[in-house]
This record gives structure tokens, C-alpha cells and sequence, in this order.
């Protein structure tokens, strides 16, 4: 009997490889003749000799396939950790662990793939065919070319997952493969035309977004359809739950996708161009996928919701959704291989560095009135606000009452969020020391503290409905699962979480690390995010609100380790002011901002600032305290006074 299983296993497996192969051809030959007709102009525009055709045609090849082959590993990392679902156990399913192996080799090419464009690269960018090049000259040339640099990195990042996969057997590891398979997509996101030029700073989010959510679209779209192709089980719920991330990502890359062609093209002049004319098939492809997507919707998810069993439908719609992701990618690598229109003017410093001017001093009216909404974490505030709400509305549904304080707190910190890092502190905190140490308080410990208070984890456990007993584990589960991980218990200990929030405070008063957060927008949006991540993780160790540390420390001692990280921002900012050195002084001059020449003394008052921060943060508490104590003090009256008149 296994010797009948395995033959009738073995051509469907030979079927799955044929599909995805048949994909990363078809967006290799797509991507390598589309860089063969813009050649010509290309070399025009640089003034660099023709590398050869094995560059030519190897570099858009070799890359449109390599990008397919990190859709498929971020596609089955994504169908592991939540497409289907594991053992009772916590140890993954046999469609699970397929999906497991399979991401780990298709990571495992992209790293590959990657490390050949490394020598492509270098190759293509000094004009220099690649059998005249030895590995010596290559190595020695990776550092100075940005683009290869950064498929270095993404080579080492997606060896490290794949070789990080192979042991994993629970499910409980799958969501950090999946995130660290999307960490690979990064070093290349943040270098070519969207991370140059004006307006770069919408360019780069734009894009991030727009890879990510195409990755997880076409990957989880190749996985499902290599898992309907093998006849695995849970098919209807593992399409079910993809139509609506499918749905999600869908909007993602249309919005991002518009944001990222407007900045980069003058949509009147879109057909004048080989770019605008690639641009237009993308939007073509994006709508042909739209109109798939949504009859899968109608007809495949319906069918198989009916009957488990029928799956020709998803096959014969699926197949023809991944060859259109093919010709997708395959436009994409073209278009990132096209030289853009020439800019009609060249941007100033400031706006070359930072991607938009700063032409007069920063005032209280134009910190509050100047905006330009963050596509990363003003998105993030806005979404987070919705789906609390959203959260609060289905326990109002069921008669289950929430707190509205709770809701006021978390709806307050998404607004500071979004007015930190859009309006005017958001633009001014990438060009002055001051503000930035205005926005470091605000994003450390005044939106944590909000978003702690609104107790997201508590309201997610209510609002999620529990799966019945035997049933396959939905969202309330993994969440449930998340919070029992030891990974989380390490990061959310009281002691961990200080050091972390620590280190953010002392880090940046470090000349190396500094200059590395401000100089690069991937580098500043890091520095955002490990600001608000630290914060959260400390005050929801020391609040006491949220059930995610196990053995809550006793209030004194959560009081104490309170002031102790409290107290840390009053050091760092006097250690920040009797500093003589100018922290990113390279880059702070490098803008050439008329209004903004004393930078010693900016970063004086930027250390003042946190000084003052923390003696505030600290006098803050203290009066929650004392109007806690007195609380308490009064309703103990209140209860003791009957006793003593009887």
C-alpha cells in the first residue's frame, strides 16, 4: 500500500515543480527581453559600455526567477504558519511540513540566485562582460556598488533562513521563518530608482509595501495552488483564508503601486516613455489579477466551501493567476532595469537627502501644520485605529461591554502616532537633533503608554471567537499560542524589555550608531520602529495590564524598574549635553539648511529635551500614584466607617 501511495504521490509532485518552474521561466524570459530592448537606452543614459549578452539577458533573468523563487518560500512559510493547520500537538501537519521544506529550498535558490547577481551586478554596472571579471575583482568591488551590496545581504539573510527552517518541526517557529523570508525583499527595496531623488522617501515605503504584499499574494497563491495540485487536505479552509489576505494585498499593491509611479512619473506624459509604457502593463496585469481574483471568490471559494473535494475550479483559475504573476514579475524587473524620465529639475540637497525641502526654521504652527503622511506608520495608525474599533464593535454586538477609557487611550495613541511621524515633528525630526529627541520621547514612552493602556492583547482574546473542540484553530489560537511562546516570554520579561528600552536611550548618544539611523530612510524607519516596539514591550511588562508576562512582577518592585528606566533618559540627555562632538553632524551639514547652522547647539537643546522628558515621565507617575494612594485611602475610609459606628 505505501509502495502505491508513493508512485501516485511522485507525478504530482513532478506536476507542482513543473508549475513553478513553468512560472519563474516565464517571468525570466519576460523580465530578460524587456532588458534587452531597453539596453540601448539604458547604456545612453549611464555612457557605460555593453556588458555582453550573457549579462544582458542573465542579470533580468536571474532576477525575475530569483524574486519568484522568494514568492514561493514566503508563500509556503505563509501557508505553514496559517493557511493550514498543525497537530493537536503543535507540531506541524504533513501539508504544513511540505510547505515547510519546500520554502526552505526555494530560499535556499534565492540565496543563490542572489549571490550569481552579486557578479551580474558588478558585471553590468562598469560595462565589463562577465568572463573578463575574476573573483577577486568581484569581491573587491561588492562594497562600493550599492546594489550589489545589497544582494550580498540579501544572500547571507536568505541562507540564514533556509538553513534556520531545516530543524523547525512545530508550528509555533513558522511565523518568524515567514518574517524573516520577507526581511530578505528588504535590502533590494531600499536601493534603486524608488531610494534616489525627490521624493524618495514615499518612493521606498511605497515600494516596501507593494513587495510585500505581491509576495505574499503570489506566494501564498503558489502554495496554495501546489497544495490543491497534490490533493492535500483543508483545501476550502486554506482558500478561504487566502481570499481575504489576497483581497487585503490586492488594495496594498494598487494604492502603493499608484503612489510609487506618481513620484516617479507625470501620469500626462505616461505613454511618451518606455517606463510609463511598462508602468501601464503592470497596471494592466494588476487589474487582469484583480478581475481572477475576484472570480475565485465567487466561484472557486463557493465550490469548495460545498464540496472540500472539488478543486478544479481553483486549479483551472489558479494556473492561469500565477502564469499572469509570472509576466507581472517579469514587467517589474523590466521596469527596475528601465531608466526612468529625466527629472525636470535637480533637487536640492535637503530634498535629495531627505526626499522633500525644509525651507524655514521649524516653528509650533508649522510642526503642526506641515504634513506628509508616513505610508508606513501613519498606514499603521490608521489600520490599528480600525481594527480596534472594529474589535470593539463586535463585543458591543454580543452585549459584551468594553472599556471606554481603554478605547479613548488606544484612539489617542494611534493620533500621536500618525502626528509623529506625519506632520511637521516627522519631517523636522529627520533634520534636527532637537526634534528628533522630541519625536524619541513622544514615540518611546507617550504612544506606548496609550497603546499599552488600551489593552489590544485582552480585547483581541474577547472579541476572537474560540474554535470548537476538534475544529482547526483560527486566529483566537494563535494568538493564544504567541502569547505561551518562549520567545515572547524572553522579550516581554520585565528585565529584557528594560534592556532593550535602554539600549534605544543610550545607542543613539553612540556617534557610529546615530549617524547610521539618521543617514539612510530604511535606517530611520528602523530607528522608528525599534522606538515604539521597546516602549510597548517595557510599559506592558511594568504596566501589569495585558496577560503576556507569566509571573508579573509585585507592584513595588514594577514601580522601582518604572523610575529606573525613567531615570535613564534624564542621564542620557545630560550625557547628550556636555557632549562636544556633533552626533550626525556629516549628515546634518550635508543638507544645507541656511536656518539650521548651530548644530553643537541644537544637540544641546535636543538633550535638554530629554533631560526635561524624563523629569517629566518621572513627575508624571509620581502623580498617578499619589492620586491612586489617596483613592485607595478614601474608599478604605469609607468602607471602615460603618464598621467603627457600630
Amino acid at each position: 500500500m505505501g509502495t502505491v501511495m508513493a508512485t501516485s504521490a511522485a507525478p504530482r509532485r513532478w506536476v507542482v515543480r513543473a508549475v513553478l518552474l513553468g512560472v519563474a521561466l516565464l517571468a525570466g524570459v519576460t523580465a530578460a527581453a524587456i532588458g534587452a530592448l531597453a539596453l540601448p537606452e539604458a547604456l545612453a543614459v549611464t555612457g557605460l559600455s555593453d556588458p555582453g549578452p550573457v549579462t544582458t539577458y542573465g542579470l533580468s533573468f536571474l532576477r525575475a526567477a530569483g524574486e519568484i523563487a522568494a514568492m514561493v518560500a514566503i508563500g509556503h512559510f505563509l501557508f505553514a504558519a496559517f493557511l493550514v493547520p498543525p497537530q493537536a500537538s503543535g507540531v506541524l501537519d504533513v501539508d504544513g511540513y511540505r510547505a515547510l521544506r519546500v520554502g526552505a529550498a526555494a530560499c535556499a535558490i534565492w540565496a543563490m540566485c542572489a549571490a550569481l547577481l552579486v557578479a551580474l551586478t558588478i558585471s553590468d554596472v562598469s560595462g565589463v562582460p562577465l568572463t573578463e571579471l575574476t573573483p577577486l575583482d568581484i569581491w573587491s568591488a561588492a562594497d562600493l556598488v550599492e546594489t550589489t551590496a545589497a544582494w550580498r545581504t540579501t544572500s547571507i539573510l536568505a541562507a540564514v533562513v533556509a538553513v534556520a527552517s531545516l530543524p523547525v518541526l512545530r508550528w509555533s517557529w513558522t511565523p518568524a521563518l515567514l518574517a524573516g523570508a520577507l526581511a530578505t525583499l528588504m535590502p533590494l527595496a531600499v536601493t534603486g530608482h524608488s531610494s534616489s531623488g525627490g521624493s524618495h522617501d514615499i518612493a521606498t515605503n511605497s515600494l516596501i509595501i507593494h513587495l510585500v504584499a505581491g509576495s505574499l499574494w503570489a506566494g501564498g497563491l503558489l502554495a496554495l495552488l501546489g497544495h490543491a495540485l497534490r490533493g492535500g487536505s483543508h483545501t476550502d479552509i486554506a482558500a478561504r483564508r487566502f481570499s481575504g489576505l489576497a483581497l487585503w494585498c490586492f488594495a496594498s499593491m494598487a494604492v502603493s503601486g499608484f503612489v510609487n509611479a506618481a513620484v516617479r512619473i507625470d501620469v500626462s506624459t505616461i505613454f511618451d516613455s518606455t517606463y510609463g509604457l511598462l508602468v501601464v502593463g503592470k497596471v494592466t496585469a494588476l487589474a487582469g489579477l484583480g478581475v481572477i481574483g475576484w472570480r475565485q471568490r465567487r466561484s472557486s471559494i463557493v465550490a469548495l466551501q460545498r464540496d472540500p473535494t472539488s478543486r478544479r475550479p481553483l486549479l483551472r483559475l489558479a494556473l492561469t493567476e500565477a502564469a499572469l504573476f509570472g509576466v507581472a514579475v517579469g514587467l517589474a524587473v523590466g521596469l527596475g532595469r528601465t531608466p526612468p524620465p529625466p527629472v525636470t529639475r535637480e533637487p536640492v540637497p535637503a530634498e535629495a537627502a531627505l526626499g522633500f525641502d525644509l525651507t524655514e526654521a521649524p516653528t509650533i504652527a508649522r510642526v503642526f501644520i506641515e504634513w506628509r503622511f508616513d505610508l508606513i506608520f501613519g498606514t499603521a495608525a490608521v489600520v490599528m485605529a480600525g481594527v480596534y474599533l472594529a474589535a470593539v464593535y463586535r463585543l458591543a454586538r454580543r452585549g459584551a461591554p468594553w472599556s471606554t477609557r481603554r478605547t479613548v487611550s488606544w484612539l489617542i495613541g494611534c493620533v500621536i502616532l500618525l502626528f509623529a511621524t506625519s506632520s511637521g515633528l516627522g519631517m523636522y525630526m529627520a533634520a534636527m537633533f532637537s526634534m528628533h529627541a522630541v519625536a524619541q520621547l513622544v514615540l518611546t514612552i507617550v504612544v506606548p503608554v496609550l497603546l499599552v493602556q488600551g489593552a489590544p492583547v485582552t480585547l483581541a482574546l474577547r472579541a476572537l471567537r474560540a474554535a470548537e473542540p476538534n475544529a482547526v484553530p483560527g486566529p483566537r489560537e494563535w494568538l493564544v499560542s504567541a502569547l505561551n511562546s518562549s520567545l515572547l516570554r524572553f522579550i516581554a520579561h520585565p528585565w529584557t524589555a528594560l534592556t532593550l528600552l535602554v539600549v534605544g536611550v543610550y545607542g543613539l548618544c553612540l556617534e557610529v550608531v546615530f549617524d547610521a539611523a539618521v543617514s539612510e530612510h530604511a535606517t530611520h524607519m528602523l530607528m522608528i520602529g525599534y522606538f515604539l516596539l521597546s516602549g510597548a514591550l517595557f510599559f506592558t511588562a511594568v504596566g501589569g495590564v495585558e496577560p503576556v508576562v507569566p509571573r508579573p512582577m509585585p507592584k513595588r518592585g514594577r514601580i522601582a524598574m518604572l523610575f529606573l528606566a525613567l531615570s535613564q533618559f534624564i542621564i542620557a540627555g545630560v550625557v547628550v549635553m556636555n557632549m562636544r562632538e556633533v552626533l550626525g553632524g556629516a549628515f546634518y551639514g550635508s543638507l544645507k539648511l541656511s536656518w539650521h547652522a548651530n548644530l553643537l547647539g541644537d544637540q544641546r537643546l535636543g538633550g535638554q529635551v530629554i533631560a526635561a522628558g524624563g523629569v517629566v515621565a518621572m513627575l508624571a507617575v509620581l502623580a498617578v500614584l499619589i492620586a491612586r494612594r489617596r483613592r485607595s485611602t478614601a474608599i478604605e475610609q469609607r468602607t471602615a466607617a460603618p464598621s467603627l459606628g457600630s
